[in-house]
């Protein structure tokens, strides 16, 4: 894995670059899974900047970006569900062309270690059957 990747908390000065990622990634990541006009309005849903400053500040998600130098290749977010021990993974995208380095794992590993000293017993995510990824998880 390359040395030059960092990963850093996301906050609402990311929102564009986030927004940015997520209409880069998930074209590719959904496309034999959602139609066109339910990709539209999934990004809409979850990435209009108005929705990710209401995950950030409302819903208290956490947001984390990871980059080559200054170059996002990703994000993820989670927060905690109210349940004593249980968090949940809301977001984890790589740019297609990053995937399969090891960066996700990477995040996944920076997330378990941040909800540990939290009391996390359990990181629960929802992943469509149909999603290719889903042997990752």
């Amino acid at each position: 894995m390359n040395t030059s990747l960092s990963i850093r908390s996301a906050g609402p000065e990311d929102i564009p670059m986030i927004g940015y990622l997520a209409q880069q990634i998930w074209p590719v990541a959904y496309k034999d899974i959602l139609s066109a006009d339910q990709m539209n309005y999934m990004l809409t849903l979850f990435y209009s900047p108005e929705s990710l400053m209401s995950q950030m500040l409302e819903q208290r998600h956490r947001f984390l970006v990871v980059e080559e130098g200054e170059e996002p290749l990703g994000f993820a977010s989670w927060s905690e569900t109210g349940e004593n021990g249980q968090f949940k993974l809301h977001k984890i995208y790589i740019l297609p062309n990053q995937q399969g380095k090891g960066i996700g794992k990477l995040l996944i590993d920076c997330v378990s270690q941040a909800i540990r000293p939290l009391g996390a017993t359990a990181l629960r995510l929802n992943v469509n059957r149909n999603n290719k990824a889903r042997q990752f998880y």
